[in-house]
C-alpha cells in the first residue's frame, strides 16, 4: 500500500501539522503546558555510549525556500536529540522509518509543521532532515550525547532529491 502523504508521480511530500499522536513513532512532542507548573520528565533522553557526554548546543538556522529538494538524511543512533525552540516562528520536520538494513526508507517519509511554541525529541536511530526553518531566522537550544566520533551522527545521501511542498 502507498504512503498516503507520498505521491510517487509528482515525487512530492505534503507536510502536516504535528501532533503527539502523528509524530510518536519518532519521538516526543515538546508542547508547552498551557497552565503554570512544573511538568517532568516530557521527553525520552536516552545516551547509549559510557564516553559520551551531553551536549547542550545552540542552533541559527535561516528559513529555507520552498519547495524543499532534500539530498540528505541523518540519525544519530546511540542518542536521542531533542530540539528546544528559542526564537522561530514555524519549522518543518522530515523523520521516516528505517529499511530493513537500516537505512532510511524514504518512500514512506512524514513531513510536520511544528510552532514556534513547539519542541521535539528524535528516538535513537531516527531518520530525519537537518533542522528546516520556515520563516525568518530560527534560533533552537538542542541536546544530544556525543563523544566526538563519527558514531555521533551517521549520514545519509539520498539516491535522488526528493521534493518537499507545504499544502494550505
Amino acid at each position: 500500500m502507498a504512503h498516503p502523504l507520498y505521491n510517487s508521480v509528482m515525487e512530492t511530500i505534503t507536510a502536516r501539522a504535528i501532533n503527539a499522536d502523528f509524530f510518536a513513532p519518532y519521538g516526543q512532542l515538546l508542547d508547552v503546558p498551557e497552565k503554570p507548573g512544573r511538568y517532568d520528565f516530557q521527553a525520552e533522553l536516552f545516551n547509549g555510549r559510557a564516553d559520551a557526554k551531553p551536549n547542550l548546543l545552540l542552533v541559527r538556522a535561516n528559513a529555507q525556500s520552498l519547495p524543499l529538494d532534500m539530498k540528505l538524511m541523518e540519525c544519530h543512533p546511540k542518542s536521542s536529540q531533542a530540539f528546544f525552540p528559542l526564537d522561530v516562528q514555524r519549522y518543518l520536520v522530515l523523520v521516516c522509518p528505517k529499511t530493513a538494513d537500516g537505512e532510511p526508507d524514504t518512500a514512506r517519509l512524514d513531513a510536520f509543521i511544528v510552532g514556534g511554541a513547539q519542541g521535539i525529541n528524535y528516538n535513537p536511530g531516527t531518520w530525519h532532515h537537518p533542522l528546516t526553518v520556515l520563516e525568518g531566522v530560527g534560533r533552537f537550544a538542542a541536546l544530544v550525547w556525543e563523544n566526538h566520533s563519527a558514531a555521533d551522527t551517521v549520514w545519509y545521501k539520498l539516491a535522488a532529491e526528493q521534493r518537499v511542498r507545504i499544502e494550505a
